[in-house]
């Protein structure tokens, strides 16, 4: 299939008209299968609150959300960001999805989140999230890669810098300056491991507000390299072979993991987390046995492992956490594809609940 780009030269002046009042409200949920879906609405502007901005349906039959005989799901929204592609009054809007008799659709795990992040809201959780991506090219190769070969072996790529080492840096710029713009707390970006596989981090954020900066933080990577005609790959193994998976490495703390002699509090969670790593697994990613093997910077998956700046544990203790007795852990098991609901809720409900 052949991927169109943008023509912006011809699409420029058309921006450029006024929108007499009006504003564009880009709606955005995901799927059944996890994945950013986008339509939009016209509304009056500006957008100053929820309130502001209508309930909604889509097909979920197309979306693998509902059967065809009962097809409308609705959409509730529940944030909004400002648009860096139409910019002006124009919005993004999360939304969660409903079912026609006011249930919770199958694909909405947010729901769930907001209940158990409201249980636990005195223990203040925070998270930062590391997404790890690979960029492919038209003809579903990783971008950058020779045609009928591959590069040389990982070493000089992890936050490399220069041509033969890097590639794609156009697209990531482009999305770390949108993610900006919107509001979404994005806290950095490197080169990865695997040529023209990337990361970026976003968090700090308290309970809920870590899935959605990172939903809306998929969708704009999603639409900007749409326009480079490239296209995105959150597979936890997008290259099968002596090459680095990707993961969403998920950061953690509460308010007594972050004060002083907060590595009791940061040991009792390990504790917790070790009695239910079966559980934690099931909702940690689609493929992630190949990925967590035990090599390439990973632990075994059907093991539960610690250790200080140990990347190849299940749960790595930043070296400067186990120094100065408080802080934080990164539990290194989610895979690139996760729903950030999801993860970030079973580890709220097994640490604090």
């Amino acid at each position: 299939m052949v991927v169109q780009s943008k023509n912006q030269a011809l699409l420029a002046p058309y921006l450029e008209l006024p929108q007499n009042g009006k504003v564009a409200a880009e709606y955005i949920w995901l799927d059944a299968d996890g994945m950013p879906r986008a339509k939009t609405t016209t509304c009056d502007g500006p957008v100053r609150s929820l309130s502001d901005l209508k309930e909604w349906n889509f097909d979920g039959s197309s979306t693998g959300q509902a059967p065809g005989n009962n097809s409308d799901v609705l959409l509730r929204p529940v944030a909004y960001y400002p648009d860096p592609f139409r910019r002006g009054d124009n919005v993004l809007v999360l939304a969660e999805c409903y079912n026609n008799d006011g249930t919770p659709n199958k694909a909405n795990y947010r729901h769930n989140a907001v209940q158990i992040f409201e249980q636990c809201k005195d223990q203040h959780p925070w998270y930062g999230i590391e997404q790890e991506y690979s960029l492919i090219a038209e003809d579903d190769r990783p971008l950058g890669w020779p045609v009928g070969g591959f590069p040389g072996p990982q070493g000089p790529y992890y936050c490399g810098v220069g041509a033969g080492r890097v590639v794609g840096r156009d697209i990531v710029e482009a999305h770390y300056r949108a993610c900006l713009y919107a509001g979404i707390n994005h806290s950095g970006i490197n080169a990865e491991v695997m040529p023209s596989q990337w990361e970026f981090q976003v968090g700090p954020c308290e309970a809920i507000e870590m899935g959605d900066h990172l939903t809306i933080a998929r969708y704009l990577l999603l639409r900007i390299a749409e326009e480079w005609g490239v296209k995105v790959s959150f597979h936890p193994k997008a290259v099968p072979g002596d090459w680095n998976g990707a993961g969403c490495h998920t950061n953690f703390s509460t308010e007594a993991m972050r004060k002083e002699g907060g590595m009791k509090a940061i040991d009792a969670a390990i504790e917790r987390m070790g009695q239910r790593h079966t559980e934690h697994i099931a909702v940690y990613g689609e493929g992630n046995e190949l990925r967590l093997t035990g090599r390439h910077e990973t632990g075994h998956i059907g093991q539960f492992s610690a250790g200080v700046a140990n990347r190849g544990a299940s749960i790595r203790i930043p070296r400067h956490v186990a120094a100065q007795g408080h802080g934080y852990l990164e539990d290194r098991r989610p895979a690139s594809n996760i729903d950030p609901y999801r993860v970030t809720a079973i580890i709220a409900e097994t640490v604090c609940l």
